[in-house]
């Protein structure tokens, strides 16, 4: 087993503890196993000659999510950022502990990290690409639940958020994917200027 395909063990194990669950085409997985392997596959899609550190960011990108829940923070807009903030540290850190595991560096670790922390995001391709395939996997796979719990002008501004995170790449296969009559018509409205 190479050291890539031990990371992507212990990180689907880890991931696989996820208490929650999504039913995708009739099948039940544990809901960050499923969009850990969602991730990873949009950034193949992307980027099919993605190097290992993109690779193992993306699948370890939102490991152990569940362990920090957003009702441990206030509500409104900067408890919502002081929560991501803090994720996106945890999240740096157990895929760190877990390559470390699978025969990984100290640097070859911080280069992944920086990849899950999104740092320098617009000028790292490795980043953007991480950004797009995060958004594309909110598009495909979560949008429309998304759609019930928030007012349309709600949903419009996250629409529009999502899509000033990515890049005209991103931009295009979000364009392809098949969406519901109500979530086009959404799109349609929040790409309005």
């Amino acid at each position: 087993m190479t050291r890539l395909e031990q990371a992507f063990e212990l990180f689907d194990e880890y991931n696989k503890q996820c208490p929650e669950q999504i039913t995708w085409n009739d099948q039940i997985y544990p809901a960050e196993y499923f969009y850990a392997v969602e991730l990873y596959n949009w950034v193949k899609k992307l980027q099919p000659d993605a190097n290992e550190f993109l690779l193992l960011a993306s699948r370890s990108q939102h490991i152990g999510r569940w362990e920090i829940a957003r009702t441990q923070y206030p509500e409104g807009r900067t408890g919502y950022l002081n929560w991501r903030s803090d994720l996106g540290k945890f999240h740096a850190a157990k895929a760190g502990e877990l390559l470390e595991q699978a025969g990984y560096s100290a640097e070859e670790i911080e280069r992944v990290q920086q990849i899950i922390r999104k740092q320098r995001l617009k000028l790292d391709a490795d980043v953007q690409v991480i950004e797009n395939a995060l958004c594309l996997v909110f598009l495909e796979f979560q949008f429309d639940d998304l759609i019930s719990k928030l007012s349309e002008e709600k949903m419009i501004n996250v629409l529009r958020k999502t899509w000033k995170k990515m890049s005209e790449e991103g931009h295009n296969a979000a364009l392809k994917l098949q969406y519901s009559p109500l979530a086009s018509e959404l799109i349609s409205k929040a790409l309005q200027a």
